[in-house]
């Protein structure tokens, strides 16, 4: 029996019916800029265990790669070794290779079937780039699309400055593992997934987080306005192939800051718009605001149950949908600060926190180096 497309953990007539509302994510952020390993992050998503079924896990950490943090970190994806030597032409030709190695993993009785894995440092070669950041990140970001598009085999699953996702199939906790993120790598910030897919297959470049450049995304809902969103999103050269509706959203993030250059906080109110009856009831200005945002993206409105989590370099921003239909709990101790599915996610790590809240609706949340929420 299937209920809202979860299975049933218990029968009805047993008297209980355990919905987990599928996934679960979370984040911790020191804003001092202080670097902490993977385990931490990897504890705080371990106690949500039973939100995952062991079809997806992933984390992203920043500051991670201090000694090569100007160069494009590239985490790839090889089915087999002809997608690898057809990547490395593609990326001699296109990049400065300053350092590449095979991934350094833990073998795992629990993870399976897994795929070559590399990391490259990067730097683009291009001579029609202006010296601007904007013209790198736009080149990086159309080899980045033409190697997940055109070379069978080969998938650009991060693509960061001193930033790294690392994901695959298998529970969150032995996915951290897995990559040794409590002992080989230490960052300021992380976030993290466990994935229970409902709509979509199991499969390592379907987890989370997904990234484009140095942003990441993980997610906790299902969206209802998925072909809307991509159909808009591909008309400026994104290409939405990879079987899951997490993927638009960040190519979505991506078009409103890189290219559009909205704040969060803009960002926050085009992706999780206020009703039209919730605009009437604000000031002038916020009107304004906000009617020209809705009028200006109206496809861009991402409508379901979801709560996110957005990496960047340098902060992170919690959102959830304009009516809360997933939970999110943040939360502070000092500089630390905690973004979790559930309570339990931040007191398994910290116990007594300064302050502890579930931002409302649409609210985003925002933590940066050297500040606060916002």
């Amino acid at each position: 029996m299937i209920f809202n497309d979860l299975e049933l953990k218990t029968a009805p007539w047993e008297g209980e019916v355990r919905i987990p509302s599928g996934c679960a994510v979370s984040a911790i952020i020191d804003r001092t800029g202080k670097k902490m390993t993977g385990e931490k992050i990897i504890r705080s998503i371990a106690t949500m265990h039973d939100r995952s079924n062991g079809l997806g896990g992933g984390f992203a950490g920043y500051g991670i790669y201090p000694d090569y943090k100007e160069y494009y970190a590239f985490h790839l994806f090889y089915n087999d070794f002809h997608a690898k030597k057809e990547t490395e032409d593609f990326l001699m030709q296109h990049f400065e290779v300053a350092y590449s190695s095979e991934m350094k993993t833990r073998k795992l009785k629990s993870i399976t079937n897994e795929p070559v894995i590399y990391r490259y440092f990067l730097y683009p070669l291009s001579k029609r780039l202006a010296n601007s950041l904007l013209d790198e990140e736009r080149y990086v970001v159309k080899c980045v699309n033409k190697i997940n598009a055109e070379i069978k085999g080969a998938f650009v699953f991060s693509s960061g400055k001193d930033m790294g996702i690392f994901k695959g199939v298998g529970y969150p906790e032995d996915i951290g593992k897995f990559y040794l993120l409590d002992e080989e790598y230490e960052g300021y910030s992380w976030t993290a997934h466990g994935r229970y897919p409902t709509n979509t297959p199991g499969w390592w470049g379907g987890a989370h987080p997904f990234g484009l450049l140095d942003y990441s995304i993980v997610h906790n809902g299902e969206i209802s306005s998925y072909d809307a969103n991509r159909r808009y999103i591909e008309m400026f050269g994104y290409k939405c192939s990879l079987q899951t509706d997490t993927e638009v959203i960040t190519y979505v993030i991506d078009y409103l800051l890189r290219v559009k250059k909205l704040t969060l906080q803009e960002v926050a109110k085009v992706i999780s718009a206020s009703f039209w009856s919730t605009i009437e009831e604000k000031t002038e200005e916020e009107q304004r605001e906000e009617i020209f945002l809705r009028k200006a993206f109206p496809s861009l409105l991402i409508t379901g149950p979801f709560s996110i989590i957005f990496g960047f370099s340098g902060g992170i921003m919690a959102l959830n949908d304009r009516l809360k239909l997933r939970s999110m709990v943040c939360a502070e101790k000092g500089d630390i600060a905690y973004v979790s599915s559930e309570e339990c996610g931040i007191r398994a790590v910290e116990p007594a926190v300064d302050k502890i809240f579930a931002p409302a609706g649409g609210q985003p949340v925002i933590y940066t180096l050297k500040g606060g929420a916002l």
